[in-house]
């Protein structure tokens, strides 16, 4: 039963998003709108990574000595200074995993 509701939910969730790309044509969408989307993505990522990094389990805000809290200083630092997005994500990882591992 269990795997039938996630498959069914797969595939609803699946067409619902395909149909907004198949059907809408490119002529209903106005400039002014393609120009607000464009800024949708800048968005919506920091809203997904932040509670990650800020929040522990129980919704409080971590202490400055939490490891992510390095990961993600490191790699904003590098992805400032570089505007590569998989060394950003690389050294953001490892210096999490170096402050977990080794110290």
């Amino acid at each position: 039963m269990t795997w039938t509701s996630i498959f069914i939910a797969g595939i609803l969730t699946y067409f619902t998003r395909m149909s907004m790309v198949t059907l809408i044509r490119k002529e209903m969408i106005s400039d002014n709108l393609r120009k607000i989307l464009n800024y949708v993505p800048s968005v919506v990522f920091p809203s997904i990574i932040f509670p990650g990094v800020l929040l522990d389990d129980f919704g409080a805000f971590v202490n400055i000595s939490d490891p992510k809290i390095f990961g993600a200083i490191t790699a904003l630092v590098i992805g400032f200074f570089t505007r590569n997005v998989i060394l950003t994500i690389v050294s953001g990882l490892t210096s999490y995993w170096i402050v977990i591992f080794v110290f």
